[in-house]
């Protein structure tokens, strides 16, 4: 199963919805590994370092930060910025269809837009 990373500022009622419908869905908040105050770059790194692919609502800083990554040759899992204008309700079923469609390394090096 996809591993899950979500940023500080990530919606905590959608990760509460995921692990409600799908309990074996494995998403760590930066927040609960010490990396809350953290920097957009650090967050990738210890993603990448993780394996995880990270959860985010800044559509303006990260995509830029993980392309960055993946043009200097670093590992990048991927990224999926969700739209802060979809509902939690349609942002809990997309993260599932990916969650439970993919494959380990499939979205290595891309960013990903919600709703897709």
């Amino acid at each position: 199963m996809l591993l899950l990373a979500a940023d500080h500022n990530f919606n905590n009622d959608i990760l509460e919805g995921l692990r409600q419908r799908s309990p074996d869905v494995n998403v760590v908040r930066v927040q609960d590994v010490s990396l809350a105050t953290a920097d957009d770059r650090t967050i990738l790194a210890w993603a990448a370092s993780e394996g995880r692919v990270l959860l985010t609502h800044d559509i303006r800083t990260f995509p830029g930060f993980a392309y960055e990554r993946v043009a200097t040759g670093l590992p990048m899992p991927g990224v999926f910025a969700v739209s802060q204008r979809m509902s939690i309700g349609q942002a809990i079923d997309e993260i599932l269809v990916i969650v439970e469609c993919s494959v380990e390394g499939e979205w290595e090096g891309q960013v990903r837009h919600l709703p897709l």
